[in-house]
Formats: structure tokens, sequence, C-alpha cells
């Protein structure tokens, strides 16, 4: 029997995006296949998270590439780009909280790249007037993360209803918390 080492991965990112403690035992039941086969691929559970890494900054990649930054005002684009990583929230979820992943000097530059790309769309939209100013696109990028992360995970237990996903991340990103007063 053929491995689709893809398939493997997407169901290794459901799980742990569910249960982030999940053993390679539990991957390897989930994926239909035997630990052994699962070994052969992915020699433990750290060579695993790399490769989710790999998979997760590709899938992305992708995301920003559907989501067309450069085309219409920097809040359409980032609405395109919510609507577009959506399908893969849970695993970034997961990914931006393995420890691992952002220690010592093996940081995949892969997530510089990702954090580029997000930080010029904020600040086009900073220098359009379409931002606030007084918040760095650096930071505006990371609470863009936050909010993905955390957004999959109350989807995921039931306290945000999946049809809410994009205007929930998109509304508290660019109106904050705020109650506007009418006068």
């Amino acid at each position: 029997m053929t491995v689709d080492r893809d398939q493997v991965l997407r169901t290794a990112a459901a799980l742990l995006s569910r249960r982030a403690t999940a053993t390679m035992d539990e991957v390897a039941r989930a994926a239909g296949i035997g630990r052994a086969t699962l070994h052969r691929h992915f020699a433990g559970r750290d060579a695993l998270v790399r490769a989710l890494e790999s998979f997760g900054i590709e899938q992305f990649e992708d995301a920003l590439d559907a989501a067309r930054l450069d085309e219409g005002t920097a809040p359409e684009a980032l609405r395109r780009l919510i609507a577009e990583v959506e399908p893969a929230a849970g695993l970034l979820a997961f990914l931006v909280t393995e420890n691992q992943l952002f220690e010592g000097d093996q940081v995949n530059e892969g997530w510089a790249r990702l954090d580029a790309r997000v930080c010029a769309l904020f600040r086009r939209g900073q220098e359009q007037g379409d931002f606030r100013i007084d918040l760095t696109p650096a930071w505006l990028t990371e609470a863009l993360y936050g909010l993905i992360g955390t957004c999959a995970w109350a989807v995921q237990v039931g306290r945000v209803a999946a049809n809410d996903f994009q205007h929930m991340i998109v509304e508290l990103l660019l109106g904050g918390a705020r109650r506007s007063v009418e006068k």
C-alpha cells in the first residue's frame, strides 16, 4: 500500500489542531496506517512537526497568493486573506503555539516571508489611511495570527459558529472592541 504523505500530513494537522498533545500512535491510527509506517515517513514527533510546519507555510503562502494582496484596498485584501486562510486556520493555530519551531537557529525562513507579506499589507493600509498608524505593521500581523488561531479554536469547541469565522476576525481587527457611539 502506498502512503500519501500529504494525506498523512492533513490528517495529522487535523488531529493536532484539535489535540496538540496527541501521540504518534494516535496520529498513525487517525491516518489509517501503522506506527512503523508513520515512523518511516517521520522519524519522530519533531520530524512530524517540522513537516507540518513546511506544509502549513505552504498552505499560508497559497492563501496569500489567492488573496491577491496588492489588489483593491487594504481592508478588502485583508478580508480576502482571512477567507483564504480559513481552511488552514487550525493548522496555523497549532504551529504558532509549537515552541520548538521558534527556538534556536533553525527557525524556518518561511515564517519571515509570510510575516513580510502580511506586514506589507498592513503598511499599505496605513499609508493609504485605512489602518491606524499608532500600531506597527508587525504588531498588526501578530494580532491577525492570534485572532486566526483563537477563532479556529473557538469554532472547533463550538464557542463561535463556523460561519462567523471571517466576520469575527475582520470586525475585531479592523473595528476593535470599542463600541462606537453615534451622535
